[in-house]
């Protein structure tokens, strides 16, 4: 008999994590055996001899960037199948996740008999894209402009999802309802941007964010 696929949940969102660990552990051959609900809490888990097979990561972390625990767990152990959950699946940053190393990508919305597809053959060695970001993901492995144009690598996914916003016009009230966050998030969050950017203030990053493409701006 094969052994139990082993999965281990890094969400920040405690129902979703709550609802995942539950499905999985009801299903034949798989077992939840750890959560995070953060990027501190999932180093600390894994500076541990914690043991597992399957990683699901959440992308957007109330405390840092599911692309950068990628890329730092699967560089310390490189026989970790990381699988990232997002809420779109044709996001940039599940691109960038690829390029950081992880197997693939599971959409938050997917039904049951998805999330086990993806989970077992994650864990069988099998790379899980759809064709749009597969599509991306090449270009990049080839040599292509297409993903190499992610503006401003230094940023999270979600501090380059707030510029955007910023750069549509956007002010943080309005920011914090469209990205279900607190005022207060959105406005700490600009300011990590301008800060990573060395930009004096919002009007100078909403024309260095047009100018790189974002808030519907040309790209060069």
């Amino acid at each position: 008999m094969n052994a139990a696929v082993r999965v281990t949940l890094v969400d920040d969102h405690p129902v979703f994590r709550i609802g995942m660990a539950a499905l999985l552990d009801s299903l034949d051959g798989v077992t939840v055996v750890g959560q995070a609900a953060g990027a501190a809490a999932a180093r600390e888990l894994f500076s541990g001899r914690h043991e597992t097979d399957v990683v699901l990561m959440d992308l957007d972390l109330g405390d840092g960037s599911g692309i950068d625990l990628t890329r730092d767990l699967v560089g310390s152990r490189p026989e970790l199948r990381v699988l990232v959950v997002t809420m779109h699946e044709d996001d940039d940053a599940v691109v960038a996740a690829v390029r950081a190393g992880a197997r693939g990508f599971l959409v938050k919305s997917a039904p049951p008999d998805a999330v086990e597809r993806a989970v077992r053959a994650v864990a069988a060695g099998e790379m899980i894209l759809s064709p749009a970001v597969a599509e991306r993901a090449m270009s990049y492995v080839l040599g292509g402009q297409r993903a190499a144009r992610l503006p401003f690598p230094q940023l999270t996914a979600r501090e380059r999802e707030v510029l955007d916003l910023v750069a549509h016009g956007l002010d943080n009230t309005t920011i914090a309802r469209r990205l279900t966050l607190s005022p207060k998030t959105v406005r700490n969050t600009v300011a990590t941007v301008l800060a990573k950017l060395s930009l004096r203030d919002r009007a100078a990053a909403i024309v260095h964010a047009r100018e790189a493409g974002l808030g519907g701006g040309a790209r060069s």
